[in-house]
C-alpha cells in the first residue's frame, strides 16, 4: 500500500511576514495601494483631526482607504476589522495597524465631505492612463432597498391614522391588562400584555415626534410625495422585482472602458428629474480636473426612456448636447422589432377586465365606431389635444348604455356614469408645433439614432451588473442620502480602480 506524508491543516505556525511582498504586482490590492500612496491627495483628511498637540495619534486615512476599498464589496466593518487582524493580505495593507471595527464604521459614515475628491484623483488617473474616451456617455440609474422600512411610509394624514388605530391597541391592551390583574391570570400573559403596551407606546412616541419635526415633502408638480419614518430621504419606487424603500444609483458611465465618470444617489421614485443634475454634474467634474471646459460638446449622450420628458429633451437641444433618451414607444415603431411580440407568452383571460379602445370597431375612413355590443356610437367631433394630437370623440346614447348587459363591464363606474366615451386618435395637428420630444422620437429612429441608443446598454448595464452582482451591492445599507451617497460613490470607485487595474500601465506612467 503507497505511503504519503502526514498533514494537517489545524496546525498553526510561526514564520517571517514582509507585508510589502504580500501585495502582488498586478493585483487590484497593488493598483489600489500604489493610487492611494501616490496618486490620491490625503491633505483633505487633515480637517477632521484636531490632534497635532493633544490626543492621542489617530489611524492613517491612507490605511483606512486600503482596508476599506479593498474589503468593501467583500464584507462589514466588523468582517473588516477581523480581516486586518487574521488576514495576512489586509495585515499587509494595514501595516498591521488592526483598526477598531467602529473606526472604520466611523470613517465610512463621515466619508460624504472626502469622498468626492478622492473618486475625482482617481478620475484623473483614468484619464491619464487613456481610459476615458469623451466620446460617448450613457446614463442610468438602479434601484436598491435601503436600510428603511416599506410599512413606514405614508402621508401626515397616514401617520395620523397609525396614531389612532395605535392609540386604540393600546387602549384596549391596558384594559385587558386591568381586567387580567383582578382576575388573576398567570403571570407570564400579564407581562407578555405589558410589553405589547410598552411597544406600542414607543411606537407612538416615534410617529408624534416624527409629524411634529416633518411637513410632508411636496412632488415637482405640486402634490404630496409620501415620507417614511425611518429614512425621510429615500422613496418608495417601483422595480421589476416589485416595490421597494430605497435608493435610485445613477451613473454617467464612458464608453471606452466603462469608467464612472460621475454618480450620484437619489431618493426618488423617478429618473425624469436627475438627467439635468447629473449632465451638470459631469461637466463640472471635467472643468473643476481642468480635464475640458465642457466634455460634452462634440460627445453623445445616450438614457433610457426613464429619462425621457420634454423638459430634458428641451434641456438637450438649447444646450447643444448631442443626446438620445428613448421614449416608451422607440421600440415599437423600430421595424427590426415587428416580430418580437410572437416571442411573449398570451396573457391570460381575464373575466373582470374592462372593455378598452382596442374593444371597441372604429372605421376610420366612414369615421363610425360600434361597441362590444354591437351599437352605434355618435361621433361628438373633433378636438385638438393641448399635447398636439388630434382626436375623434365617440359618444354612446342613454337609450343604449342605460339597459345594456354588458354596462358592467364597459363602465368603471355602472352606477354613477351614464354612457361611454371613446377616443379615436388621428396624429399630431398640422397646425400644432413640433415639440422637442417629437424631434427626437425622428432623431432617434434614424439609422444612426439607433446605432448610438444601441450602445447605451452595452456601456452601463456592465457596471450595473458589476456593482450589484459581482460586489454585491444588493442594498444600501446606510440611512439618509449623504451617507447612501457615499456609499454609492465607494462602489463607484472600487469599480474605477478595477478598470486601473486591468487596462491601466503596470509601469503607472500614462500610455
Amino acid at each position: 500500500m503507497a505511503r504519503f506524508k502526514p498533514y494537517d491543516y489545524h496546525q498553526t505556525k510561526l514564520v517571517p511576514v514582509s507585508f510589502e511582498r504580500q501585495i502582488l504586482p498586478g493585483t487590484f490590492e497593488a493598483a489600489l495601494s500604489r493610487l492611494i500612496d501616490e496618486e490620491i491627495d490625503l491633505s483633505v483628511f487633515e480637517a477632521r483631526y484636531r490632534n497635532d498637540e493633544v490626543g492621542a495619534p489617530a489611524y492613517d486615512p491612507a490605511i483606512l482607504l486600503k482596508v476599506i476599498l479593498a474589503a468593501y464589496a467583500r464584507t462589514s466593518s466588523r468582517e473588516i476589522a477581523r480581516l486586518c487582524r487574521e488576514n495576512v493580505l489586509f495585515m499587509a495593507l494595514a501595516a498591521d495597524s488592526a483598526p477598531h471595527f467602529t473606526t472604520i464604521a466611523d470613517f465610512i459614515a463621515t466619508l460624504d465631505r472626502e469622498i468626492v475628491s478622492v473618486f475625482r484623483d482617481v478620475l484623473l488617473v483614468c484619464d491619464e492612463m487613456g481610459l476615458i474616451g469623451r466620446e460617448m456617455f450613457a446614463v442610468d440609474g438602479v434601484k436598491l432597498p435601503s436600510n428603511a422600512s416599506k410599512e413606514w411610509s405614508g402621508t401626515r394624514g397616514d401617520f395620523e391614522q397609525k396614531i389612532a388605530k395605535m392609540e386604540r391597541a393600546v387602549a384596549h391592551l391596558v384594559g385587558r391588562h386591568r381586567d387580567a390583574d383582578a382576575a388573576g391570570d398567570d403571570e407570564s400573559l400579564r407581562a407578555a400584555r405589558a410589553q405589547q403596551i410598552d411597544t406600542l407606546q414607543a411606537a407612538l412616541g416615534k410617529v408624534r415626534g416624527f409629524l411634529r419635526n416633518h411637513d410632508d415633502k411636496v412632488g415637482a408638480r405640486g402634490r404630496v410625495k409620501k415620507s417614511n419614518l425611518t429614512d425621510n430621504d429615500s422613496a418608495k419606487m417601483k422595480t421589476s422585482k416589485g416595490v421597494i424603500q430605497g435608493y435610485d444609483g445613477v451613473a454617467v458611465v464612458d464608453a471606452k472602458h466603462q469608467v464612472v465618470v460621475h454618480g450620484r444617489a437619489f431618493g426618488e421614485a423617478q429618473e425624469h428629474a436627475l438627467l439635468v443634475p447629473m449632465l451638470e454634474g459631469t461637466r463640472g467634474t471635467f472643468r473643476e480636473l481642468a480635464l475640458a471646459e465642457d466634455v460634452l460638446a462634440g460627445a453623445v449622450v445616450a438614457a433610457d426612456a426613464g429619462f425621457h420628458t420634454e423638459a430634458n429633451v428641451q434641456y438637450l437641444d438649447e444646450t447643444h448636447i448631442d443626446g438620445y433618451p428613448a421614449d416608451t414607444l422607440f421600440r415599437q415603431r423600430d421595424p427590426r422589432f415587428t416580430t418580437a411580440a410572437r416571442h411573449k407568452p398570451e396573457p391570460a383571460e381575464d373575466p373582470n377586465r374592462l372593455f378598452g379602445p382596442e374593444d371597441f370597431q372604429v372605421d376610420p375612413t366612414t369615421l363610425t365606431c360600434r361597441c362590444p355590443a354591437g351599437k352605434r356610437l355618435y361621433r361628438s367631433g373633433h378636438h385638438d389635444r393641448p399635447n398636439g394630437y388630434r382626436a375623434l370623440i365617440f359618444k354612446g346614447a342613454q337609450r343604449d348604455c342605460g339597459g345594456c348587459a354588458l354596462r358592467a363591464r364597459c363602465l368603471k363606474h355602472p352606477e354613477r356614469t351614464r354612457i361611454r366615451q371613446v377616443v379615436l386618435f388621428l396624429g399630431r395637428s398640422p397646425t400644432a408645433p413640433v415639440t422637442f420630444s417629437a424631434r427626437m422620437k425622428a432623431k432617434i429612429d434614424t439609422e444612426l439614432g439607433r446605432y448610438h441608443y444601441s450602445r447605451r446598454l452595452a456601456t452601463v448595464e456592465p457596471v450595473f451588473a458589476n456593482i450589484c452582482s459581482t460586489r454585491r451591492l444588493r442594498r444600501f445599507s446606510l440611512r439618509g442620502r449623504r451617507k447612501v451617497n457615499t456609499q454609492w460613490l465607494l462602489y463607484c470607485l472600487v469599480h474605477n480602480i478595477g478598470k486601473l487595474q486591468r487596462y491601466g500601465r503596470p509601469d503607472g506612467r500614462a500610455p
